[in-house]
């Protein structure tokens, strides 16, 4: 890939400095959208908070409804139903888990074109484009788009990469010792958080390092790539790279805070007793510094609490309090620790000069995770006696590497408001995400630290990132095969100032994740939430007026509704879509050429035996077993 001549780039020379800038786009993993200082969190976060003073704050800023297919958008810019994470690969394979009802079936998901469970042959990941332009390419932390070594971030033009391959596990990569000649197993929910797998380089590891704790080994492993890439251009700059050397452009994907809720206890202790108040009077808190902060308009309506599975506080024991109280606290650490991590790489990018010609993203990959899973048919079970018996969740442990809990509903709901409800709806506190940028050079101008309110999406950063590098997408092919373009806009235009905006003002935007949907245009949204969260029937929210989505206009505004509801149908046709309700459009059949149940799906290494007969499983087989500090393999 040749990079264009920077004299394209909609960025004057005045604004950015005459060299290829470097990247770091850092995600988190179900961060509520005010969660972080910059977004009125009380969460102790001075680096993000000192980045923000010369970044621009988004606050309609818009991911996936859930962590896998955001994370193809971002590293595709085209939606994720096109990309091959149409659905997350854990639900579509174990129907019906994450549904409360247990009523839906992902059968027609299974082996259908974008339903892959990784990113596909029709998309062109970021890294890839940036590596054949010169770019040196590195990841630390969670991927989440293929298991298979072939479907690796190494496969997708990372350089270089140190990769947690699956959607959760232990932050400690902690295993029990279970008592097999009792019978005993991983229960079906935590099949899929059982074991860090990860790889290195392609490279499954064979051992996680001592004292592992995921976000400091994240941190930690982007802190050394970024040194090695110091160290090599210092040694070519001189050579063929010419005066700059290679830029870089680095992703640091956390699995935090992501439960099971860990973190260091040193973190843990600067939260005692903050949240001893409860949820309800965290949100109101939250609520108004949101609006001091100028974040959301002072006469908002905010959307009421959904979580009629959990009691609320004031109907909680004295017990019961201590341990919800205690997991918040442990939430809160876990950002903290985030935001030391991020403090690592920036004060190294500073101490290097490099700051400043570097661009910095910071977002979350959905809404905050507010599943109350005690309450799922699933968990009820063998899930909390297998937490009984190898598992401390006695409150002075909660944090610890033995211990696995979550935060529930009405802690998420602090986090999202005043949207309604949390990740994997496609409701606003859903799908509304925290986003902050700093571009290089003087590209923001007497704009940094202001706050912008306008629509973008997951899928801007890809176009933007490749304007800013001077790279052309290739579309309609790369490589020799067929390619999608890309249907994120590069805010480009936007930043400097010659648009009003990213997107136009009657945008179309769509969402579908786990049989739940939405579409927005302009100001308009119409959003699907089956039962019991929601009434199972298409509703519609004028966002302008009502951003907690509170009051249906679907009866008053008939007209609108239509207009929306064609958009949706277009946007199926488009993506690619396969409609888990009849509301969403019809059922589809088995096509031809679909895969054979059981065979499309990744390798399922979670599954009981995978380790007895990896070469069942793996393509270069390693031996697992369990070893303290996580995943062993020979």
């Amino acid at each position: 890939m040749t990079p264009r001549n920077d004299t394209t780039n909609a960025l004057s020379r005045e604004t950015l400095p005459k060299k290829r800038p470097n990247f770091l786009i850092i995600l988190a993993d179900d961060l509520g959208f005010s969660d972080i200082g910059p977004f009125g969190s009380e969460i102790r976060t001075p680096n993000l908070d000192e980045l923000a003073k010369s970044s621009l704050r988004f606050t309609d800023f818009h991911a996936a409804a859930a962590c896998s297919p955001s994370r193809a958008m971002l590293m595709t810019g085209t939606d994720h139903h096109i990309a091959g994470l149409g659905n997350l690969i854990e639900w579509t394979n174990q129907s019906g888990q994450n549904d409360p009802s247990g009523k839906m079936s992902t059968a027609p998901q299974r082996g259908m074109p974008g339903y892959e469970g990784y990113l596909n042959s029709r998309v062109v990941a970021l890294p890839e484009l940036l590596h054949d332009s010169g770019y040196f390419t590195c990841m630390a932390g969670k991927w989440h788009l293929g298991l298979k070594p072939e479907h690796g971030p190494q496969a997708r033009g990372f350089e270089k990469s140190f990769a947690h391959l699956p959607a959760c596990s232990n932050h400690y990569g902690f295993e029990p010792q279970l008592e097999r000649e009792r019978g005993d197993c991983i229960p079906e929910f935590m099949t899929m958080s059982y074991i860090a797998l990860h790889t290195e380089d392609g490279e499954y590891v064979k051992q996680l390092p001592e004292n592992w704790y995921s976000s400091n080994g994240y941190g930690d492993k982007m802190l050394q790539y970024l040194q090695e890439w110091k160290s090599s251009n210092d040694e070519k700059k001189s050579e063929e790279e010419g005066e700059q050397g290679r830029p870089f452009f680095a992703y640091l994907p956390f699995t935090a805070p992501h439960w099971p809720l860990q973190a260091p206890r040193e973190y843990i202790n600067h939260y005692a007793g903050v949240y001893d108040s409860g949820p309800d009077i965290l949100r109101s808190q939250r609520l108004q510094r949101l609006k001091d902060l100028g974040l959301i308009p002072a006469d908002v309506e905010p959307h009421p609490v959904i979580a009629p599975e959990v009691a609320e506080w004031p109907f909680l024991s004295a017990h019961e309090r201590a341990n919800s109280s205690k997991a918040m606290e442990v939430y809160a650490a876990m950002i903290e620790c985030i935001d030391a991590n991020v403090g690592k790489c920036i004060s190294y990018l500073n101490s290097i000069g490099e700051l400043n010609n570097t661009f910095i993203a910071f977002l979350s990959d959905n809404g905050a995770e507010g599943a109350a899973y005690e309450a799922y048919p699933i968990v009820r079970g063998s899930m909390l006696t297998h937490l009984q018996k190898y598992y401390n969740n006695s409150i002075g442990n909660l944090g610890n590497a033995d211990s696995f809990i979550w935060y529930g509903p009405r802690w998420a709901q602090a986090a999202t408001a005043p949207s309604r409800l949390y990740k994997a709806y496609t409701t606003e506190g859903g799908v509304r995400v925290p986003f902050l940028a700093k571009w290089p050079g003087n590209a923001l101008r007497e704009r940094e630290g202001s706050v912008h309110h306008g629509f973008a999406t997951i899928m801007d950063i890809a176009p933007t990132v490749l304007e800013m590098a001077g790279v052309v997408h290739p579309a309609p092919s790369y490589r020799g095969r067929h390619i999608v373009p890309m249907r994120g806009k590069s805010m480009i235009p936007f930043i400097s100032s010659s648009s009003p905006s990213i997107h136009e003002v009657d945008f179309v935007e769509g969402w579908e994740t786990c049989g739940r949907a939405a579409l927005r245009r302009g100001d308009w949204k119409i959003v699907f939430v089956p039962k019991p969260k929601g009434p199972e029937r298409w509703q519609l929210y004028n966002l302008r007026v009502d951003l907690g989505e509170v009051h249906d206009l679907a009866e008053q505004e008939p007209e609108y509704m239509k207009v929306l509801l064609r958009s949706w149908e277009q946007y199926v046709v488009e993506t690619g879509v396969v409609p888990l309700a009849p509301e969403l459009g019809e059922w589809v059949e088995a096509a031809e050429g679909q895969m054979e149940e059981n065979m499309w799906i990744e390798y399922e290494y979670w599954k009981e035996g995978a380790r007895d007969k990896p070469e069942k499983f793996f393509k270069t087989p390693p031996r697992f077993e369990r070893g303290v500090g996580g995943v062993v393999g020979r």
